[in-house]
């Protein structure tokens, strides 16, 4: 076993936190308050790799592996768990599909544009009654021939606004359950293809999140990822990987919080010393960086199964699940340890609260990765 990050390890962790603190940090309190895509630093991720970092070179990619990737994750979620999650999908559920799932010709067409930034992708499974609960798709897509008429809503879509590419999971034969099941690519501008409004979210406003509306949209054979019928296996194995990217956003708007509160504690005086060197305050960072740490080696573990070609379905839940659930409690800790201050935006820490919330929701809820971990246990 060996604990140390490699020299190429290193420098993509430097280059991401060079990148986070310096084009960032200094407008994501804004962007957060206005819920406004960070437009100008997703072409600059593009330009530096982040938004393909485990595509294949052969495709433009970065060809890096899986540590690299949660690494550079954390570190832009300590500064804009919005610009991570941006990243995650692009790289986690859009590219890693196309590049293992997809045709020659799919791959050739779409990862180059997206892997640089000049495209941006999103991953349309969630539906008004089909969250959790993946198998009851009510978006139909019906086999014509040589094309396919698609037709429904798909909710909570991060990137929906802004993607160029999306990836649709949709229903052609409800006789064969999830086994009828499909994965189409549908370019944004094609007729019937339609953006809903933005949601006002919590947090993480200023990534954009839409429904998306489907009305007898023409989608030709070649854009069906897979054989027909394998969407559903489709969407769940990009989804294991997906997990990955997401506990590392929750790990690094943890670490982020963390860091704040332990500045923090230096600075600010109560009853003649500074606040750090109160037991109480003490005992909290303690428990804070423990739990990250934790969390930390979970995912090293999930991420290094995935680049050994191990199986890393309980893996990457356990990671996930318990990285939400340290995010979520460290953030309300690093609130605490700020008092009042913790409550006003200036402070950052109240942003990365209302942003840890949602790592213990999308991807599958934390009763979703219990339910998982559950099954590999049990099986």
């Amino acid at each position: 076993m060996d604990f140390n990050l490699t020299e190429e390890h290193l420098a993509v962790q430097e280059a991401a936190r060079d990148f986070a603190e310096k084009e960032l940090l200094q407008d994501a309190i804004e962007r957060d308050i206005l819920s406004k895509f960070p437009e100008k630093q997703v072409k600059m991720m593009g330009e530096l790799g982040f938004l393909g970092m485990m595509a294949s070179e052969k495709y433009g990619g970065g060809g890096m592996d899986t540590i690299s990737y949660v690494l550079a994750m954390e570190e832009i979620a300590k500064v804009d768990a919005s610009a991570a999650v941006i990243m995650s999908v692009n790289n986690s559920l859009v590219l890693w599909g196309l590049e293992h799932y997809g045709s020659e010709e799919q791959k050739q067409k779409y990862i180059p544009a997206l892997a640089s930034g000049e495209k941006l992708g999103c991953f349309c499974l969630s539906e008004p009654e089909a969250g959790s609960d993946a198998t009851s798709q009510r978006t139909t897509a019906i086999d014509k021939g040589d094309h396919y008429l698609v037709n429904g809503t798909k909710n909570w879509i991060t990137n929906g606004g802004s993607a160029d590419i999306a990836l649709v999971i949709a229903q052609t034969d409800a006789e064969k359950g999830h086994r009828g099941i499909n994965c189409l690519i549908i370019e944004k501008g094609t007729e019937g293809f339609v953006v809903g409004k933005k949601e006002d979210k919590m947090g993480i406003r200023s990534s954009d999140t839409h429904s998306l509306m489907f009305s007898d949209v023409k989608v030709p054979k070649e854009n069906r990822i897979g054989d027909d019928g394998m969407g559903f296996k489709f969407a769940m194995s990009t989804l294991n990987g997906g997990r990955i990217g997401i506990a590392a956003q929750a790990l690094g708007i943890a670490s982020g919080a963390y860091e704040r509160a332990v500045q923090y504690s230096r600075e600010r005086k109560a009853f003649g010393k500074s606040i750090s060197q109160h037991q109480a305050i003490q005992f909290k960072l303690a428990d804070m960086r423990t739990r990250i740490e934790a969390a930390r080696f979970l995912i090293y573990k999930a991420a290094l199964d995935k680049d050994e070609g191990r199986s890393y379905v309980e893996s990457a839940a356990m990671a996930k699940v318990y990285a939400s659930e340290v995010a979520m409690w460290v953030t309300t800790q690093a609130v605490q340890v700020h008092g009042g201050y913790g409550y006003v935006k200036e402070y950052h820490v109240e942003r990365m609260m209302r942003d840890a919330k949602i790592t213990e929701i999308y991807e599958g809820t934390s009763e979703i990765q219990r339910l998982v971990i559950a099954r590999e246990i049990l099986k």
